[in-house]
């Protein structure tokens, strides 16, 4: 110890590092002194070499156990398998007094747990099957259950009051238990049910065996049908129709059964069966025609010969309670079963579907001449005929346009050559109307001629008629209306400014017979001047009559609007209205029907007794 010293600390050898208590080996001493770490004696390091590892360090730690695998992932799908057999009573047997039961007993390693299996026999008549389902299974009374270490061969295991007698094991587990060190016992044979032994010894027969064994049949096709695929086609008969079915015909006991097949939206009743499974007659004895067969089931006294396989080919016909069935295929095992059995391999398949027929052209039937022929028309498209459609941006762009033209009628009879009429164009609807004024005098009715429709140009057929347009009126051209020659004569001032602003839609023709007619208009016709016309009293009376009422008439109304609210109601523009529209009319427009010139100038204008001409009353109002 050195004299004066007053620290005495000793240096830090624990620390931590990444969250882990560490030792760290010192380099300083006591006080901070430096250590003399190369300054050993030559006892201390024979001592040091004497002593033992053991005494100094302990003792060595133990190397870590092996990863726990569990059990249900070491164990999983592993199973072991025994072959086993118990003893069951029959009491109420005289045939056998005991039953032997055999089963298969399997072991699942993953839990401990067993279950207890019975093979399945055909037609065997008792509940087979999975006897104990999976379970972990008691083994005594101390609620110990079965450990894989309790199962060996050649020993008897009771479960649930039943005892089983282990006889054998699968390789899988004798492998395994011998590795556990477990002892096997030698294997035993399974023990046989005396009673099915029996029932393998042929009987015994006390008559001559026949050469057709039905049982060795029933036997040997069980379960084998032969599958054919027919159509019935009743066509021939009032609502008939080719159907298809299926024909199965089972070898077993040679009973056929007729299935029918349904197509969605069919109409039909889901039945399945045209025809139950049974036996058919294919050749009955003489006097078995008569017999009752909807009542009593016929039998081998009222047959000949009955239907076979044979009698079942494809692309053959039969006949079954009365309807002929048409074989047009069958399935694969009917191929294989005619190849192996008659030695037929070529059983094509027939193709019965029929070929949709080129749809019928829809023929209009014709034109009867009553109305248009689009309406006509539509009484074969509908049952309910509807309107054909309009243009109607056609007849917005064009209404109230009427296009008037002046013609004569061609005619042998001299009466008619003085005739004069009135042409109206409807460009919104592309009708026709004719007007003939009424000459005073003439014997000839005036009025309408020939209500609002359109007119079909002789050329043209009934089933794409060809109707007559703007471009066909001009002056010089003939017009034939249902038989009947017109020559236009004639346009008023609206059709020229049209054709003036259309000239596209008109041929050459047509605009030169106007341009001839312009000039006529405008050029001198001092002949004319010269010449004395002779004037009719009536007319020359409803001249001076209309030049009166002008000149009394201070502030007449406008002569368009009157004409215009005329033309409202003239729907045939034929220049006449209904007396009682007239007044009302003019009522509307407040002019004074009640002075005496203008009440003459309305008995004037009146045609008839209901009609009034207002194209000769507005003159009087013109400004």
């Amino acid at each position: 110890m050195v004299l004066g010293k007053t620290a005495f600390h000793r240096c830090q050898t624990l620390g931590y590092r990444n969250g882990y208590a560490v030792v760290q080996r010192p380099t300083l001493g006591i006080g901070g002194d430096r250590l003399q770490v190369t300054q050993l004696s030559q006892a201390e390091l024979d001592d040091l070499a004497s002593k033992a590892p053991l005494l100094t360090y302990g003792q060595p730690k133990q190397a870590p156990p092996a990863e726990f695998i569990p059990a249900h992932v070491a164990f999983d799908k592993k199973v072991l398998k025994f072959d086993a057999y118990f003893q069951e009573d029959v009491p109420m047997s005289t045939e056998e007094h005991y039953r032997i039961r055999q089963v298969k007993i399997y072991y699942y390693l993953e839990d401990d747990s067993m279950s207890v299996i019975e093979p399945v026999v055909e037609n065997s008549g008792i509940p087979q099957g999975k006897l104990i389902k999976r379970q972990r299974l008691a083994k005594n009374d101390r609620g110990d259950h079965y450990h894989w270490k309790d199962l060996n061969r050649g020993i008897d295991i009771t479960i649930y009051g039943k005892t089983f007698r282990v006889v054998d094991c699968d390789r899988f587990t004798q492998v395994f238990l011998e590795s556990q060190g477990i002892e096997l016992n030698p294997p035993e044979k399974m023990a046989l049910d005396p009673y099915t032994e029996l029932r393998k010894q042929p009987l015994r027969k006390y008559v001559t065996p026949s050469d057709f064994d039905q049982l060795k049949q029933f036997l040997t096709f069980d379960k084998q049908v032969l599958r054919f695929y027919a159509i019935w086609d009743d066509t021939d008969s009032m609502f008939g129709e080719c159907r298809t079915y299926i024909i199965h015909y089972y070898l077993m006991d040679d009973t056929v059964e007729i299935r029918e097949v349904h197509e969605r939206n069919n109409g039909r009743d889901p039945f399945p069966l045209l025809m139950s499974r049974q036996r058919v007659p294919k050749v009955l004895v003489k006097n078995a025609e008569n017999f009752p067969q909807c009542v009593l089931e016929i039998s081998d006294q009222e047959v000949l010969e009955w239907y076979t396989a044979k009698d079942f080919l494809v692309g053959k016909s039969l006949t079954i309670l009365g309807r002929t069935f048409f074989i047009y295929d069958c399935d694969p095992f009917t191929r294989q079963y005619y190849k192996e059995k008659f030695g037929i391999s070529d059983l094509p398949r027939i193709d019965v579907s029929k070929k949709e027929p080129a749809p019928v052209k829809q023929e209009l039937p014709p034109y009867n001449g009553y109305g248009l022929v689009e309406d006509s028309a539509q009484n074969c498209f509908a049952l309910i005929p509807k309107a054909p459609r309009k243009d109607v941006i056609k007849m917005l762009l064009n209404d109230n346009k009427v296009l008037r033209y002046l013609a004569a009628l061609e005619s042998p009879i001299p009466e008619d050559k003085d005739r004069r009429f009135v042409f109206s164009y409807f460009l919104a609807t592309d009708m026709i109307s004719i007007f003939e004024p009424p000459v005073r005098n003439s014997g000839i009715i005036g009025g309408k001629y020939l209500g609002r429709t359109k007119v079909i140009k002789p050329y043209s057929s009934v089933e794409n008629p060809v109707y007559y347009s703007p471009s066909d009126f001009f002056i010089g051209a003939v017009i034939e209306v249902f038989g009947h020659r017109f020559v236009i004569l004639d346009t008023d001032d609206y059709v020229l400014k049209y054709m003036e602003s259309n000239a596209a839609q008109y041929s050459p023709e047509a605009l030169l017979s106007v341009q001839n007619r312009v000039r006529k208009r405008e050029g001198p016709a001092p002949e004319l001047e010269n010449k004395q016309t002779e004037v009719d009293p009536g007319v020359q009376e409803l001249e001076v009559l209309i030049d009166t009422i002008q000149k009394q008439l201070k502030d007449p109304p406008c002569k368009d609007n009157i004409r215009e609210a005329f033309q409202i109601y003239d729907k045939e523009a034929s220049g006449y209205v209904d007396k009682e529209m007239f007044f009302k009319v003019c009522d509307s427009l407040n002019l004074p029907v009640d002075d005496s010139l203008i009440k003459e100038l309305i008995r004037m204008c009146s045609h008839g007794e209901d009609k009034i001409d207002y194209y000769n009353f507005v003159r009087a109002f013109s400004n």
